[in-house]
């Protein structure tokens, strides 16, 4: 899935809002997990999973059509484990909707 199929989706599902709000919805959510890990901060979205940023150490590579050695600097790379709720709808588990409250708030499952 795309993030215009996503968004296409969610506008779908929710036809109380416009297309361009849930655009603006999903690149915001996108954008401030981005500057999270940017900040090395860890994103953890309960029952979904856990983005966080690891650090590479400095290493010695090869460049593999001549096999001379080249330094690799450390850097940071993005993480994603994927929390219990989602691994086990992956593996066949039960599709079920989130419980909502009297309110129309969403209660953990």
């Amino acid at each position: 899935m795309t993030k215009s199929e996503l968004i296409a989706q969610l506008a779908a599902a929710n036809p109380h809002l416009r297309q361009p709000d849930v655009e603006l919805i999903v690149g915001t959510i996108f954008d401030e997990i981005t500057n999270a890990l940017a900040r090395g901060d860890r994103v953890e979205l309960r029952g979904f999973g856990a983005f966080s940023a690891k650090q590479r150490d400095p290493r010695t590579g090869r460049n593999p059509r001549t096999g001379e050695a080249v330094e690799v600097t450390g850097k940071s790379v993005p993480y994603f484990k994927p929390g219990k709720e989602l691994r086990e709808r992956v593996n066949g588990g039960p599709l079920q909707a989130p419980k909502r409250s009297p309110r129309g708030t969403v209660t953990p499952s």
